[in-house]
């Protein structure tokens, strides 16, 4: 896991003005998340403590959930002891993923008691417990009884012990060369792989940034370091040691197709050029880089569970229709051989008088070849030599709408699949959840699923659209949906300029030119804007239309966001990094 002991000792050393705080309120908004209000010389600050195994943390947040209306057990437990209690410390055993909060709150008897609180951040085995003076504990946030292990209990009234410790790893701030030579010797294996099991408190990314910085490669085994290798290595974890001792650190977090990956409290050069990465610096570095990281990672999933139905719905939509096309299509190159039916009704009307009576064919000259090549064409016994070339006739007719129809529905197809796509797109990107229940209501207004509406419940104000300011203060708005995409085309000025992605499914953008010249820094701008707002926003070139809004129509019976126009002007741009 990322938030290793290294991490954590970051977190402990921007969190320590905490010490001497008073805690003012203490809450639990899920089974596993406290948050403890604390007062301090600096003003009001919220202390979160979480035991999720996917994302257990400790840090300082702006971002608290929304409590239940009723608080629970450890809750008002913690109320208890701890309500008003003075925060005396916080105490970390050398690099292990433990903290250790010391309170002096005053018990029922009115006597001053020293209690602890330990945040255990140990992936599935994380947990929240309070000590008292005794030692033992007074209850956790997770109970661990004989059912889930056998080595260590944590249940009321049994002594704490600290989380079980390999005593024979390297500390990083005390160690030698030959120390380390020795132990990847005696690990061997990948190189990043043995550093996490000869050091305490070194995640997996920290691991690979120090061996690529000292090898320059990724993934090399122990057995292909050399001395020089080995040395280098030792004075980059030095440094690194000096650094986090020192407070200066640069948490990092790695970006994957707009999609957070991992994070680590040092900048990370291992992934130059292959993935984005964003580095955090100032006060509570460490601390905003966990709760962005985290609280980023909560509103993906959350909203990717929100539009779990609808990917799944459109999905499936598009398979069908994909298959639909391409049957279509099969069909419509044998309708395009009409013209050879047609040839064979001419030729036959044309040697009407040379065709016996019950002949199963005919053979002639096909005179609309330069070569006359000699054709044989067959025919039905029970007809006339007339109504043999009438059939040819009909087959020719009834093959000329069959392709009129198939290209009708074929283009009605692809229509169809570019405003789905144009939806799913729109998905990837929505970020609240008033976002997806818009595109929702505007796919039931389509027809692709049904809503359930109450007519007693008030209908929610529309979202705006997103309104951006280019360097030059001009304004510039992005729809947020199909939906707004045609109110934002359709509401603006015929002098305004209009911005699409070039048939790649993204926003529509209207620059606010007030009947003014727009300058190019600002066009420049806006379709860096346009491919960030688009299904290509992790590319390096992006073609962008641009075109003024007089150009802009929207055919009758097209589906939301579908437009035509013309006089565009296509530009190639990098898309804009947003936050």
């Amino acid at each position: 896991m990322s938030l290793d002991g290294a991490y954590l000792s970051s977190i402990r050393r921007e969190i320590s003005f905490l010490e001497s705080g008073r805690i003012d309120k203490i809450n639990q908004p899920s089974k596993e998340e406290l948050i403890i209000s604390m007062r301090a010389k600096s003003g009001n600050h919220k202390l979160l403590l979480s035991a999720s195994p996917d994302s257990a943390r400790v840090l300082i947040t702006e971002n608290a959930p929304e409590n239940p209306k009723s608080p629970p057990m450890f809750c008002m437990l913690l109320r208890k002891h701890l309500g008003g209690g003075k925060l005396l410390s916080i105490r970390q055993d050398g690099l292990e993923r433990v903290l250790f909060f010391d309170f002096e709150s005053m018990n029922e008897l009115g006597d001053m008691v020293k209690l602890t609180l330990a945040a255990e951040i140990m992936g599935k085995y994380s947990n929240v417990i309070l000590i008292g003076e005794n030692g033992k504990v007074i209850d956790s946030i997770k109970r661990v009884d004989m059912n889930v292990s056998e080595k260590r209990l944590v249940l009321p009234g049994v002594r704490y012990q600290m989380p079980p410790r390999e005593d024979d790893r390297l500390n990083i701030d005390n160690f030698t060369t030959s120390d380390l030579s020795k132990k990847l010797t005696e690990t061997g294996g990948e190189t990043s792989r043995a550093l996490i099991k000869i050091f305490e408190g070194v995640c997996p990314l920290l691991a690979r940034e120090w061996v690529y910085a000292a090898t320059g490669v990724n993934g090399i085994k122990v057995a292909e370091l050399t001395a020089s290798h080995i040395d280098r290595l030792c004075k980059i974890i030095v440094e690194f040691s000096a650094n986090l001792n020192a407070g200066k650190t640069c948490p990092t977090v790695i970006i994957e197709k707009n999609a957070l990956k991992d994070f680590t409290i040092t900048d990370v050069f291992e992934y130059e050029n292959i993935y984005e990465k964003r580095n955090f610096s100032g006060e509570l570095a460490a601390c905003r880089c966990l709760d962005y990281f985290y609280r980023e990672k909560d509103i993906s999933t959350r909203l990717h569970q929100r539009a779990g139905d609808l990917q799944k719905l459109l999905s499936n939509r598009i398979e069908r229709i994909t298959g639909r096309i391409t049957a279509q299509k099969l069909e419509l190159e044998k309708a395009s051989e009409r013209f050879a039916i047609k040839t064979m009704g001419d030729l036959l009307s044309a040697n009407l008088y040379r065709i016996k009576d019950g002949a199963d064919s005919f053979s002639c000259e096909n005179f609309y070849d330069e070569n006359l090549p000699i054709v044989k064409i067959p025919l039905d016994r029970q007809l006339s030599p007339a109504k043999n070339a009438q059939k040819y006739f009909h087959e020719y007719k009834k093959a000329e709408m069959r392709e009129k129809i198939l290209t009708e529905q074929i283009k009605k197809g692809g229509d169809e699949l570019s405003y789905i796509e144009s939806v799913i797109d729109l998905l990837s990107r929505a970020k609240t959840d008033s976002e997806i229940e818009e595109l929702r209501t505007e796919l039931a207004a389509e027809g692709f699923i049904k809503q359930n509406v109450n007519p007693k419940k008030r209908v929610k104000k529309l979202l705006p659209p997103i309104i951006f300011h280019a360097p030059d203060g001009t304004e510039i708005l992005v729809g947020r949906n199909n939906s707004q995409n045609d109110y934002i085309t359709k509401n603006a000025e015929k002098t305004d300029i209009w911005l699409h992605t070039k048939n790649i499914p993204g926003s529509h953008l209207i620059v606010k030119t007030e009947g003014k010249e727009p300058s190019e820094e600002t066009l420049r701008y806006a379709a860096r804007l346009a491919a960030a707002h688009s299904k290509a926003r992790t590319s390096s070139q992006v073609p962008v239309d641009i075109v003024e809004v007089r150009y802009v129509k929207k055919p009758a019976g097209s589906k939301p966001g579908m437009v035509i126009f013309t006089h565009n002007q296509t530009v190639y741009v990098k898309p804009l990094e947003l936050e």
